[in-house]
């Protein structure tokens, strides 16, 4: 009988683990998923995971919101990250994503007449979860990935559920020389039936686009 330990390879088709093999010394581990492709065939020792899993440990996902309107001068550009995520990439090209859109965190309040106080960090983050999000989950799952053979530009199709409501979304990210994942994409609030901030009375607001700025390690 075959088993499976802790420490076994994935199968690089199915994602499962391999099992010690029944073939004796010709090789270590295969493939024992019936429903697999590849049931019986060899897996090596050192295949990477079929499933890779990105978050706060080896990337990092910003938020970035721009000021307009007459008092642009007084507010700030906000730059927010997400600090709960989580996301992986199978061998098949799927890529899901989900956030706690409680966990955004004011890290910087670029320009203003004044720099942002804590307090209106606080202030900023209670109107994101009260007004905007209303903490309801992010998540965002693919119709369409096309990896590059090699380092370059990528498309990701899909569609994203933010505020409740679900809406498609496409973006061109770059796979980099030094195995990282980048790229901004840039998402228009009302799509999703989010209304953006407005004070004084109007002269002051935030541009209905947002963008969306993610860098996270991908090992091969």
């Amino acid at each position: 009988m075959t088993g499976t330990r802790a420490d076994a390879p994935l199968c690089p088709t199915c994602g499962q683990p391999a099992s010690e093999a029944l073939g004796g010394p010709e090789h270590d581990w295969e493939c024992r998923n019936e429903a697999c492709s590849e049931f019986g065939q060899p897996v090596r020792a050192d295949e990477p995971p079929a499933r890779r899993r990105f978050g706060p440990g080896n990337g990092s996902l910003v938020v970035k919101t721009y000021r307009e309107g007459m008092a642009a001068k007084v507010g700030h550009d906000l730059v927010i990250e997400v600090t709960r995520w989580a996301a992986t990439l199978d061998a098949s090209g799927a890529l899901e994503l989900t956030a706690d859109s409680r966990s955004l965190a004011v890290r910087e309040g670029l320009g203003g007449v004044k720099p942002l106080t804590d307090g209106d960090r606080d202030e900023i983050r209670r109107n994101i979860d009260g007004k905007v999000l209303a903490g309801q989950p992010i998540a965002f799952r693919s119709s369409a990935v096309r990896m590059p053979d090699r380092p370059g530009r990528f498309s990701v199709d899909g569609e994203l559920t933010m505020a409740g409501r679900t809406r498609p979304v496409s973006a061109q990210l770059e796979l980099r020389d030094d195995g990282r994942v980048a790229g901004t994409i840039t998402l228009t609030q009302s799509d999703w039936g989010i209304k953006p901030y407005r004070g004084l009375m109007g002269a002051l607001k935030v541009r209905d686009e947002v963008e969306i700025v993610v860098d996270a390690r991908y090992d091969a």
